[in-house]
């Protein structure tokens, strides 16, 4: 003892000085962190103001979300939309003294901070109180090395308390659960609610708030969706701190933790969720709209960091079922059509076809670009790599090769499906394509493929527009047109190729009848119908030629549906719209959708109700029929299938009174067909969809209003225009003076 004191004495002066340099580091090094050497600490004025970053909304028509544009998946809430339950399982759980600290729990500070250093612990951690996660929250760490947790813990420290200066309990409790990262990236209470239990968090239950809050202490190790067994073990953990801080009684705790996990998952990412190819089409339009915006007003409003609520014309539960019925039958359809070319499918073994395709690739190109030769570039594309693959009962991890990649996804069935009010224009589903992450092409309004017998409609109308009889009778006999190389239209059933039979343009149409739908083409003329299909609403080329009778023009599907509004719409066709209006975080609305002026009519009242009995007469006996027998529809319903030449494309168009809607089905690759036109004709493969999503929305009491709407009963005379038998034979001298087995032939005439 006496060495020691001796020694202190020897060298008290050296000790003190180190002593104190120790603690003056200390004030130097805290200092530093209090002027923001070591980071940005914010004053109180810029606390005061605090601009969290919002996600922008799209909504259904009845203000369901839809879905989001953002960075940080984060929807701010008010105070009063916070359940109690929910705070006091917070509370119990990070901070239980969180009502009596002043944004610092200075125990829990110092157990960091000499951890950390005497005992150079690293996983000394923890000990924030719910002010200072709000701080870290607000202001992220950057890595800083060996000091960065004590960095972070003052600078976060100084936060708090500036923090709690500013803001009263509530508030910090407010700001901290509409900022708080949760599982899935998603970012505040609220969004974490509606995607983990598909509600607001205003409705959340006392065992799906304490999941939740338990979801904090590690996002990713007790995600609810990824490691539910984890997630429950943890959320009983919030349910037992409950308890023990009086927040629970023991009865319902005991009940409680005994609840199963109960998840109803809800995709808002850019690749996922309800209507992507429909939320792809809104950011496209709103980052158009808003750079003009801008400009004009002098604002700088962001897409996705300034919670903008885009209100849309789609209809919640009806895109939901489009979307199920398109998965439902198309899925059946892809085995079908993968089985009838079995191992001889041309994706598969066609090598012109795979290397037109492959050539196309931005892998391709990427290589060519990089002055490889084939061979090298092939050599590239046939390695193998893991990637996600879509199929419709999963989406897995394989290894594939460009190549094979290509391969499989050549042979896939896609679609475009729209419906629209035919009354104002709105549009009611949008889907796209089969899946977004994996075919990013926009199939309503993006694609345009040739549209079969869905165009003969237009050239009846013109012809009755014109003055012909619906009643006129033409034969079905096909006839090959000396001016146009031979050009023989023919019947894609041989059931209508009866000799000396005639048939009234409703039987024609309804069954739709190539050679005669060529003849009435002659009759309307075809500058005509070209005209006619303008005026309804058609502005892709259309081409010149006799065989636009048979849908030879390339059309997209959203123009189709536009046109065909004009049957239901009193001859006008109505203009497609999506928005309804814009607000801003704080409600003001920036744009809210005009009317626009009235299309001209396009057609006359007498003529749009002759074409709509035609077209009922599709669904009631022609080659429709199916809706009426396969999936028992009663509604009040008109359209037309079509089917192109190849089975490339198939088509439906169903009209109800409140209702237009366009069904397309086909391959991306046109050089692939369905197999068979019993598989690829529209009445196989396009009306189911129509038929299933129309079956589904039958069953929805909600959608009464649009599915049992009826058609204005046709007047007398329309009546009597098509009061005529539906086919008439030759009689017995045209017979006996015509030889059936005689190819007719003629020039083809048509009306100027």
């Amino acid at each position: 003892m006496d060495k020691i004191k001796a020694y202190l004495k020897k060298y008290k002066k050296q000790l003190l000085i180190a002593l104190a340099s120790f603690f003056g580091l200390i004030i130097v090094f805290v200092l530093s962190v209090y002027l923001g050497a070591w980071g940005h600490i914010p004053s109180e004025k810029e606390l005061s103001e605090l601009n969290l970053n919002e996600a922008t909304e799209i909504l259904s028509n009845d203000g369901r979300l839809i879905g989001k544009l953002y960075i940080n998946d984060r929807q701010p809430i008010p105070f009063d939309s916070i359940p109690e339950t929910l705070i006091n399982a917070l509370v119990a759980t990070e901070d239980a003294r969180f009502y009596e600290h002043n944004g610092v729990d200075n125990k829990s500070l110092l157990r960091v901070f000499f951890k950390t250093i005497l005992l150079q612990d690293e996983s000394s951690g923890g000990g924030s109180t719910i002010t200072q996660q709000l701080a870290k929250n607000l202001y992220p760490r950057k890595s800083l090395g060996s000091l960065g947790i004590i960095v972070h813990k003052l600078r976060e420290s100084i936060i708090a308390k500036r923090l709690e200066d500013v803001y009263s309990k509530d508030e910090i409790l407010l700001h901290y659960l509409n900022t708080v990262p949760f599982s899935d990236n998603t970012y505040g209470i609220e969004s974490a609610s509606k995607h983990f239990f598909n509600k607001t968090a205003s409705h959340l239950s006392i065992v799906e708030a304490a999941t939740l809050v338990g979801s904090l202490k590690a996002t990713y190790y007790y995600n609810p969706k990824l490691f539910p067994k984890r997630s429950m073990q943890r959320r009983n953990v919030v349910l037992y701190q409950m308890k023990n801080y009086k927040y629970l009684d023991e009865e319902a705790y005991d009940t409680l933790s005994k609840d199963t996990l109960k998840l109803d998952i809800q995709q808002y990412s850019y690749n996922d969720g309800m209507a992507p190819y429909f939320r792809e089409h809104v950011r496209l339009y709103l980052k158009d709209w808003l750079k003009e915006y801008n400009q004009k007003k002098d604002t700088t409003i962001n897409i996705y960091t300034d919670g903008l609520k885009i209100h849309t014309t789609i209809n919640y539960e009806m895109q939901k079922l489009a979307e199920e019925a398109i998965k439902e039958h198309l899925s059946k359809l892809q085995q079908q059509f993968e089985e009838s070319y079995g191992e001889k499918a041309p994706w598969l073994t066609n090598k012109l076809l795979i290397n037109t395709a492959l050539k196309k690739t931005t892998s391709y190109k990427k290589l060519a670009n990089a002055s490889l030769n084939d061979a090298q570039i092939m050599d590239s594309l046939q390695k193998e790599k893991e990637i996600k693959v879509f199929e419709w009962d999963s989406i897995s991890k394989q290894n594939l090769s460009t190549v094979d990649s290509l391969k499989h996804y050549l042979k896939y069935l896609n679609c475009g499906f729209v419906s629209v009010n035919p009354k104002n224009g709105a549009l009611q589903t949008w889907v796209g394509g089969i899946d977004y992450e994996f075919f990013k092409y926009d199939h309503v309004i993006q694609s345009k493929r040739q549209v079969g017998s869905t165009f003969k409609p237009f050239v009846y109308t013109t012809a009755i527009e014109n003055g012909l009889d619906p009643c006129t009778y033409f034969s079905v006999e096909p006839v090959s047109y000396e001016n146009l190389k031979g050009w023989t239209p023919e019947n894609a059933s041989k059931d209508e190729d009866e000799e000396y039979m005639n048939y009234s343009m409703e039987y024609a149409l309804s069954n739709s009848i190539n050679t005669i739908a060529v003849k009435v083409l002659e009759k309307a003329g075809i500058k005509n119908t070209i005209l006619q299909a303008q005026k309804m609403g058609i502005t892709s080329a259309l081409p010149e030629v006799p065989s636009l009778a048979l849908g030879t023009a390339e059309v997209s599907v959203m123009e189709m549906a536009k046109a065909y509004t004009s049957y239901v719409n009193n001859g006008i066709p109505a203009t497609p719209f999506f928005i309804t209006k814009i607000e801003d975080d704080h409600g003001n609305v920036l744009m809210e959708h005009e009317k626009p002026e009235e299309n001209e009519k396009a057609i006359s009242d007498t003529t749009r109700e002759v074409m709509l009995e035609m077209m009922k007469a599709t669904i009631n006996s022609g080659t429709a029929t199916r809706l009426r027998g396969t999936y028992g529809l009663k509604n009040d319903i008109a359209g037309k299938t079509g089917t192109t030449q190849n089975n490339k494309d198939a088509w439906f168009v169903g009209i109800t009174p409140a209702l237009v809607s366009v069904t397309w089905v086909g391959l991306d690759n046109h050089q692939i067909g369905f197999k068979t036109t019993a598989m690829g004709q529209g009445a196989n493969a396009a009306l189911p969809i129509f038929g299933l999503w129309l079956q589904k929305m039958n069953k929805q009491k909600e959608l009464d209003a649009i599915t049992q709407t009826t058609f204005k009963t046709p007047s007398k005379e329309i009546l009597e225009s098509l009061d005529c038998n539906p086919e008439k034979r030759d009689g017995f001298f045209k017979r006996l003076f015509n030889n059936p087995n005689k190819k007719k032939s003629r020039k083809f005439k048509s009306k100027k």
